[in-house]
């Protein structure tokens, strides 16, 4: 169901992130996709085991997790133009990716025609490259973390339940559809639906009290547009995904149904920060 279309049920919303969260995608994105394709594009192979695991802790270990992809690009090429080899135009790239209204392939195409240097060109090269080693990751290997199908099916108990992903509608229903969990899912606002934060904003209009809202997310981001609307954030710790979920369940759900949520998240909140230092 689309958010337009949507209506609230009950009296609890629980708003849940699809990548690097619910389903085990994030990971072997960048580790196949993302940092390989930019040691190719730039022709970085001589330091591609440093490099590598340096473009893993900006986008997947660190504070930065879930950053943009351009942005994510822009951070690391910026450390190789300096640590490894020159990277002629990294400049213009940081510059664009930091103050451009959109980031984008489109957006960075038409950046593209009158930049001075070849990054931004290189830049939307790579993407594309990414984009098809993703479209060809086997479906085998997109699948739910594990505890997954169990929470969802208890939230969806108690509460509506919502997608809130950044990621592409098609991809995510096509994921969520194979792996059986969208019986327990009730709306999902994706990519075409807006920035999270007002994905959020909407689905709390549709009658919620901001208490019996909470976002589940494993990146600073979902905290953020959790904040933003003043409702209740859970994380799902990177690396001890699994643990997560089963703490969602035994502790989180009941902890929100009670009433009792606030302490608690305070205490997740910690964890979450420590866990991405």
């Amino acid at each position: 169901m689309t958010l337009q279309a949507f209506a609230k049920q009950k009296d609890y919303l629980i708003c849940v992130d699809s990548d690097g969260c619910a389903m085990d995608t994030m990971d072997i994105k960048h580790f196949r996709c993302f940092g390989p394709c930019m040691v190719e594009e730039w022709g970085l192979e001589e330091w591609a085991e440093p490099i590598l695991n340096r473009w893993n802790a900006i986008n997947l270990y660190s504070g930065t997790r879930g950053i943009n992809r351009f942005k994510g690009l822009a951070l690391a090429l910026t450390e190789i133009d300096k640590v490894y080899r020159p990277i002629e135009g990294v400049a213009e790239l940081a510059a664009w990716a930091e103050h451009a209204p959109e980031l984008s392939n489109q957006a960075i195409a038409e950046a593209a025609k009158t930049a001075k240097g070849p990054a931004l060109a290189k830049a939307l090269s790579w993407s594309k490259k990414v984009n098809a080693a993703i479209d060809a990751l086997p479906e085998s290997d997109k699948k739910p973390f594990p505890g997954v199908a169990e929470a969802l099916a208890a939230a969806h108990q108690a509460a509506d339940v919502a997608i809130v992903s950044s990621a592409n509608r098609e991809a995510v229903e096509e994921e969520w559809t194979r792996c059986g969990l969208l019986p327990s899912v009730d709306v999902l606002c994706c990519q075409d639906s807006g920035s999270k934060a007002a994905c959020i904003a909407q689905l709390k209009a549709k009658g919620y009290n901001p208490a019996h809202i909470l976002m589940v997310g494993d990146a600073p981001g979902d905290r953020a547009a959790a904040g933003k609307n003043g409702v209740m954030f859970y994380p799902i710790l990177a690396r001890h995904e699994a643990e997560s979920w089963a703490e969602f369940t035994a502790k989180a759900l009941p902890a929100l149904l009670s009433g009792s949520y606030g302490p608690y998240g305070q205490e997740m909140a910690k964890r979450f920060e420590k866990n991405l230092l």
